[in-house]
């Protein structure tokens, strides 16, 4: 369906709604979260007071269905007042952990699991990436083999956000040991306290405030009823996780740039060089230009991938629409990173100093270029999907 006035409303609402938390609840003490490593736990509750967790999850389960347009508006908001991936990673990470628990999981296993994490109470996160390789699910070695009436996982995974606390974290395992490929590849819920589950917590040049972890699994036993949809059916749920995970980190990008954009600017205007400020040299003006070029190119691609997204027709989310949200991935990114770079370059020394957004932002850029599938994946998906 098309977006409506009551929508662009709602939007507006969002986006004031997200500068007003980060002003009051977030700015003055993000820098020491990322000193700490991680952010209070509080912050869950508060954002799920806020409904913000809820969005886009089935009434039944606590939630509140929205369309993308919205969630977007509220991700794109967060980013540019907040300009913290880490903060945002960590506190919406149950946005890649249960989709394939709502769209493949039993009514039980969904009601034991997700209404919790969207009152904020519990954390959500997914576990796929291993240590011996990254965009190559299909070649996972996590097992989880069936005895009796429990699955026995073993194993480990690599950069899991939210890994250190995480209270449920879902799991691609592959419980058919003779299957080498994605056939052999399920999903499965852990329950963060298992007997087994052991995590490291990894350091990282950006996302310093988002907790991430290394797990091992040793002998963990989890009960069957945990196993999301069907043996063997995993590979596919993986795949269409990757499209809102993609689309989200777009919408992220983009308001990652409009932070550098709207920083570099008030420094321009206050900053004065050779008696004069800096934004009355026109080399200066031009940069911002080329920051707001991409930044309004990257605006129009995503409100149209999300209508897409948002409208009933099924054709409209087809083989030709996973290649948009694959390409505008990579240029929502590239301008994040062209952004950032133009905003330290204006900012000079300044733009060097921790406690800058845009010093924050261009150490975050890369992991927004790799996570959810490298630039060099997206070309190729998107190539495919294309019939190239």
């Amino acid at each position: 369906m098309p977006p409506s006035e009551n929508w662009n409303e709602a939007a507006q609402l969002l986006t004031d709604g997200a500068r007003r938390f980060i002003q009051t609840e977030v700015a003055a003490r993000l820098n020491d979260w990322e000193e700490a490593g991680e952010f209070p736990r509080h912050l869950y509750r508060r954002a799920a007071e806020l409904g913000w967790l809820a969005m886009g999850y089935p009434e039944a389960l606590g939630g509140t269905p929205s369309p993308w347009c919205l969630r977007n508006a509220l991700t794109v908001a967060l980013a540019r007042f907040g300009g913290s991936g880490g903060l945002m990673a960590s506190l919406f990470s149950h946005n890649i952990g249960l989709p394939p628990l709502l769209r493949h999981g039993s009514a039980e296993l969904q009601q034991e699991v997700v209404p919790a994490v969207l009152r904020g109470e519990k954390i959500a996160a997914l576990a796929i990436t291993e240590p011996g390789g990254g965009t190559d699910v299909s070649a996972l070695r996590t097992t989880a083999r069936l005895e009796g009436n429990e699955y026995v996982v073993d194993g480990e995974k690599v950069f899991i956000t939210s890994g250190m606390r995480a209270d449920w974290l879902t799991v691609a395992v592959r419980t058919d040991a003779k299957n080498k490929g994605p056939g052999g590849i399920s999903m499965l819920m852990v329950p963060g306290d298992a007997a087994g589950l052991s995590r490291t917590a990894l350091k990282k040049m950006g996302w310093l405030c988002s907790d991430t972890a290394q797990l091992r699994f040793d002998a963990v036993r989890v009960p069957a009823r945990y196993l999301v949809g069907e043996e063997g059916a995993g590979f596919k749920m993986i795949l269409t996780n990757f499209n809102g995970e993609r689309l989200s980190m777009a919408a992220m990008a983009l308001g990652f740039s409009e932070c550098c954009y709207d920083e570099a600017l008030a420094w321009a205007r206050q900053r004065k060089t050779f008696g004069t400020a800096l934004i009355d040299h026109q080399v200066i003006r031009h940069k911002l230009m080329d920051m707001k070029m991409r930044i309004e190119s990257t605006r129009a691609w995503l409100n149209a991938v999300s209508a897409r997204a948002d409208s009933g027709n099924k054709a409209d989310k087809g083989a030709e629409w996973v290649a948009e949200v694959c390409l505008l991935k990579n240029h929502a990114t590239q301008s994040m990173q062209f952004c950032a770079d133009q905003a330290v370059q204006i900012l000079g020394g300044m733009g060097f100093m921790r406690g800058t957004a845009c010093e924050r932002i261009y150490r975050e850029v890369k992991v927004m270029m790799i996570g959810g599938g490298t630039e060099e994946i997206m070309k190729e998906l998107a190539s495919r999907q294309l019939g190239l």
